[in-house]
C-alpha cells in the first residue's frame, strides 16, 4: 500500500510538473510572438533600415517551436521574402518619410543571382526617385557586393575586406569512401549530363558536368560583373577579381586601402562612423545613442504598406524548394500542399488567371506532376496560367513549368536539367566483410526484394533503370508537346543539361524574360483584364498552430510522402529494415522516388534544411521529412 502511495505521489507530480514546463513553453512562446509582431503605427521620418542579416529566399520556411521562443536571437539566418524586399524597397517612391535607404550587409548571408537583381532594379528605382542609399559591411563578397553596387555611397570597416570569388567551387565525390565501406551504391539515370549520382560514381566531375558547369558559370559570372559594372563603373573589377593576391600583397594585406584604390569602396569608417554619417543626413537618434540615426524597421515599414487590392485577383502560387510529396512546407514545394491550394483557389471561382513563381531545383518526378495537374485543372476552367522562373527552375521545377501557357525566366536563371535519376544503396560487401551474408527461397523473382545484404537482383535492376527511361520519356513528352517540338529536339537539349535563362530561351525552353511584373501583365492580358485593373493575390498556406511544441513530439508523426512507384516502394523497404540508426546514410544515398532533381544547380543559399520538422526531431537531429537536397 505503501508503494502505491508513493507511485500515485510521483504519477501526481509528474503529471504538475509536465503541466508546468507547458504552461512556460506556451506564454514564452506567446510572449515571443506578441514581442516580435510589427507595428505598422511605428513609422516616422529617418531611414528605411534593410539591416539583412540572413537570406533572400523566395518562400521563408515554416517558423518552428524554438523560433518563436528565440525571437530575433536565434542563431539561425532569417529568411527575407524577396517580393516583400522589393515591395519595401519599391514603397520608398511615395513614402516622404523615407530620406534614404540604408543597407546594412554585415550580416548578410546571401541569395541567387536573379533575385538580387531583382532587389538591385528595385533600389535604382528609389535612388532615381531621389532616395540616396547608403551601404556598410566589414566584408563584402560576390552577393553583398552585388547589392552595395547599387548604393549612393559604400562604407567599409577599414579592418575588414572585400572578396570576389566568383560561380563555381568544388563538389564533394564519394565513390573511395564508398569503395572503402563495402557500400554498392545502385544508380539508375537518363542524361549525359544528369551530373547529381557522379559522387557516388566517380572520383571526379565527368567531362560532361564539366563542359555544362563552364558555359553555365561562365554566363552569370559575365552577367555579376556587367551588373555591378553598370551600377558602378567607376569600380575596377575584373583586375583585382582575376589576380587578388598580387594586389592584396603589394599592399601588404592592407585589403581595404585597395578598396579604396580600385574605386569598389567610397569610404573607410567602423559602423560608428558610419551611422554618425547617416545621423547627419536624416537626423539623429538620442535614445540609443547619440551616434545613432533615425532609422524605420523593416518589418514595420512593411506592415504600413500592404499591397493594392484593387481590380481583378490574379492568383500567384509559390512553388519554392526542393519539389516532395505530401503537405511540409512551406520552405519545401510539397506537392499535397502546393495543389490543394490551387484546387481550393478553383473552388472559389474568384482568380482570372494564375502565375506560378518558380525557385526549384526539381525532386520528386511524382510530386511534379502532382502539382502539373493540378495546374491542368486550372487550365481546364479556361484559367490562363503564366510561369515566372526565379533563381532555379530545372529539373523537376521544369517539369511543372511545361503546364503554363508562356514562360518567363531571367537571363540568370538556372533551368533545364531534363533528366531523371534514382539512388538505392546495398551492403552485401561491408556485410560481407563482418561475415554476414544472405541466403533463402524466393517465390518469385523479387522475393525479399530489394536484398541490402545480398545485392539486388539482375531483375530489380532492369525493373528500376527501365522505370527511370520511362519517367525520362514522359518528361520529354511532356517539354515536347508544351514547346511544340518533337521529342527528339527535345532530347538533344535535354539529357540533364543545365542551361542559363539567355540560352534557354534561344533554345525555346522559354518565351522571354521578365520577372513577377512582366508575368502579371502577360496573365493580365491574356485574361482580357485592362492595364492596371487587377492585382495578385498570393496563394500562400494558412497560417496554423504547427508552431506549437506538440508536432514534434516523437509519437506525432508529421505526415510523410506517399510511396510513388517500383522506386519508392524499393526504398520504404529500405527504410523499414534499416530503421532510425542509419537515418544519416538514406539521407546522402536514399530518395523515395524517381527524381528530377539538379543537385548541381542549387541556389547557393545555406537555408535551415530542419526548418520544417517538429521542435523535438531538430533537438535529436532526425527530421522525418525527405531527405535534403
Amino acid at each position: 500500500m505503501q508503494f502505491a502511495r508513493a507511485a500515485w505521489r510521483f504519477l501526481v507530480a509528474l503529471k504538475d510538473g509536465m503541466v508546468l514546463i507547458a504552461m512556460l513553453l506556451f506564454f514564452g512562446a506567446l510572449y515571443a510572438l506578441l514581442s516580435t509582431q510589427p507595428n505598422s503605427g511605428a513609422i516616422r521620418n529617418g531611414a528605411l533600415l534593410l539591416d539583412l542579416n540572413g537570406v533572400i529566399v523566395e518562400e521563408p520556411a515554416a517558423p518552428t517551436f524554438e523560433d518563436f521562443l528565440a525571437g530575433n536571437s536565434s542563431d539561425s539566418p532569417r529568411e527575407y521574402r524577396l517580393r516583400d524586399v522589393v515591395h519595401a524597397i519599391d514603397a520608398t517612391v511615395e513614402d516622404d518619410r523615407v530620406k534614404a535607404i540604408v543597407l546594412d550587409l554585415s550580416s548578410f548571408v546571401g541569395g541567387g543571382q536573379t533575385s538580387l537583381t531583382d532587389i538591385g532594379e528595385a533600389l535604382e528605382r528609389a535612388k532615381k526617385s531621389g532616395k540616396p542609399i547608403y551601404a556598410f559591411a566589414s566584408f563584402y563578397s560576390d552577393d553583398s557586393y552585388q547589392l552595395a553596387a547599387h548604393a549612393t555611397e559604400i562604407w567599409m570597416d577599414p579592418m575588414g575586406g572585400i572578396i570576389f570569388a566568383g560561380p563555381g567551387g568544388n563538389r564533394l565525390y564519394y565513390k573511395g569512401l564508398i569503395d572503402r565501406l563495402g557500400v554498392t551504391a545502385n544508380i539508375y539515370r537518363v542524361g549525359t549530363y544528369k551530373s547529381a549520382v557522379e559522387p557516388y560514381m566517380r572520383a571526379d566531375q565527368s567531362p560532361a558536368s564539366r563542359e555544362a558547369s563552364e558555359a553555365l558559370y561562365g554566363v552569370l559570372w559575365d552577367s555579376w560583373q556587367a551588373e555591378v559594372k553598370k551600377s558602378r563603373p567607376q569600380a575596377i573589377i575584373q583586375p583585382f577579381a582575376e589576380d587578388p593576391a598580387t594586389f592584396i600583397t603589394a599592399a601588404s594585406g592592407d585589403i581595404a586601402s585597395v578598396a579604396i584604390q580600385q574605386k569598389l569602396v567610397d569610404k573607410l569608417g567602423d559602423k560608428t562612423a558610419f551611422e554618425r554619417f547617416v545621423a547627419e543626413k536624416v537626423g539623429a537618434d538620442e535614445k540609443p545613442s547619440p551616434d545613432s540615426f533615425k532609422s524605420i524597421d523593416y518589418d514595420d515599414f512593411v506592415a504600413a504598406h500592404p499591397r493594392d487590392t484593387d481590380g481583378s485577383p490574379i492568383g500567384v502560387i509559390t512553388v519554392a524548394g526542393e519539389i516532395v510529396g505530401g503537405d511540409t512546407g512551406p520552405g519545401m514545394a510539397a506537392s499535397g500542399r502546393i495543389a490543394e491550394l490551387i484546387y481550393k483557389a478553383l473552388d472559389e471561382d474568384q482568380i482570372k488567371a494564375l502565375v506560378v513563381r518558380v525557385d526549384s531545383p526539381g525532386g520528386s518526378a511524382f510530386a511534379s506532376e502532382e502539382i502539373r495537374l493540378a495546374l491542368l485543372e486550372a487550365r481546364k476552367k479556361k484559367l490562363p496560367i503564366v510561369i515566372s522562373m526565379g533563381d532555379v527552375a530545372a529539373s523537376g521545377g521544369y517539369w511543372v513549368a511545361t503546364a503554363g501557357d508562356h514562360i518567363f525566366a531571367e537571363p540568370d536563371t538556372i533551368t533545364g536539367s531534363i533528366g531523371v535519376f534514382a539512388v538505392l544503396p546495398s551492403f552485401e560487401k561491408a556485410l560481407a566483410k563482418w561475415g554476414v551474408t544472405a541466403d533463402g527461397v524466393q517465390t518469385t523473382p523479387l522475393s525479399g526484394e530489394p536484398d541490402f545484404v545480398g545485392g539486388f537482383s539482375e531483375d530489380l535492376n532492369a525493373i528500376l533503370q527501365s522505370g527511370v527511361e520511362n519517367s525520362y520519356a514522359d518528361f520529354i513528352k511532356l517539354v515536347a508537346a508544351a514547346r511544340s517540338k518533337t521529342p527528339a529536339e527535345v532530347d538533344t537539349i535535354g539529357q540533364g543539361r543545365v542551361w542559363d535563362g539567355g540560352t534557354a530561351r534561344q533554345l525555346g525552353l522559354v518565351d522571354g524574360f521578365g520577372g513577377m511584373t512582366e508575368a502579371l501583365a502577360e496573365a493580365a492580358k491574356r485574361a482580357g483584364l485592362a492595364e492596371g485593373d487587377y492585382h495578385a493575390q498570393y496563394l500562400d498556406p494558412q497560417v496554423n498552430l504547427s508552431w506549437l511544441p506538440f508536432d514534434g513530439i516523437p509519437f506525432v508523426r508529421q505526415e510523410s510522402a506517399p510511396i510513388t512507384g517500383v522506386t519508392g516502394w524499393a526504398a520504404q523497404r529500405q527504410k523499414a529494415i534499416f530503421g532510425q540508426a542509419i537515418a544519416t546514410a538514406q539521407g546522402l544515398l536514399v530518395r523515395e522516388d524517381v527524381q528530377a532533381l539538379c543537385l548541381e544547380c542549387g541556389t547557393g543559399v545555406q537555408r535551415n534544411k530542419l526548418a520544417s520538422a517538429g521542435w523535438i526531431n531538430q533537438l535529436f537531429g532526425y527530421s522525418f521529412s525527405p531527405a535534403p537536397r
